[in-house]
């Protein structure tokens, strides 16, 4: 944490000598085909799950809807603003205890996992559109609420449903080229934390293209990959979750 305060502290005091000397606001929202895999493994009885066994995904396909927007504005002391959210969902198998109740043996429990994940992300403009490239750099802050539901192979049952949330702070660095006589552009932006056991990531790439209908407001188009992954250790808990897959969407730039 001490070097992601002492980056955007640096961050800061780059920002200060930039000439921010317009008010912009973007947004877009579409949808992302994820392709949920990995696994979980408690035993404390604890999490969403209130599990203490194994979860295993069997998820192979699942839309889901994304919506974000930013505003920059010209004041350079004080962070632009970008806001997201994304959900998601799984369904996996489940072996062991859940909520202190053992499952039949051997053909145990099926779940349902349905999670809102939103970011707040306040960050600087290191270079903004500077010989047709910005550079972003700021801290996402991830509030993830997941909710699950648990059903018995053997009765059909539903045995369970709980709900758990976290907070977790990201690094969060932006890059985007536009090409030069055309409304086209490429984009990447990453969120990524790590202490040496836990591992959070989110990459996004895309191209998008802007146009020219109104000179106040510009239309657009987005299409690009996500790569979401919860890589978590505490102890004998673990979890190692990834979501990925292709999204599209419209945009406006005012």
């Amino acid at each position: 944490m001490k070097k992601i305060l002492t980056t955007l502290s640096l961050a800061t005091v780059i920002a200060t000598t930039a000439n921010a000397d317009f008010l912009r606001i973007e947004m877009g929202a579409g949808g992302w085909q994820q392709t949920p895999s990995g696994y979980a493994k408690r035993t404390d009885g604890d999490g969403a799950l209130s599990l203490d066994g194994t979860y295993t995904s069997t998820e192979k396909e699942s839309n889901e809807f994304y919506i974000w927007a930013l505003l920059k504005h010209p004041i350079p002391i004080i962070p632009n603003i970008r806001a997201e959210y994304v959900g998601l969902q799984d369904e996996g198998d489940v072996k062991g205890k859940v909520n202190g109740q053992p499952l039949p043996p051997l053909v145990g429990g099926h779940a349902t996992v349905n999670a809102d994940q939103y970011d707040l992300i306040p960050y600087y403009n290191l270079l903004d559109n500077t010989f047709w490239t910005t550079l972003d750099l700021g801290l996402d802050i991830r509030y993830l609420n997941a909710d699950a539901t648990v059903v018995e192979n053997v009765t059909k049952q539903e045995v369970y449903s709980g709900s758990d949330s976290v907070v977790i702070p990201l690094v969060y660095a932006r890059g985007r080229v536009d090409i030069p006589a055309t409304n086209l552009g490429a984009e990447a932006n990453v969120k990524y934390i790590t202490d040496g056991d836990s591992t959070v990531y989110d990459i996004q790439m895309k191209v998008d293209y802007f146009f020219d209908f109104s000179p106040a407001i510009h239309p657009g188009l987005e299409v690009g990959y996500r790569m979401l992954k919860y890589d978590l250790v505490d102890g004998s808990n673990v979890a190692n979750l990834e979501f990925n897959g292709l999204y599209a969407g419209v945009m406006l730039h005012f």
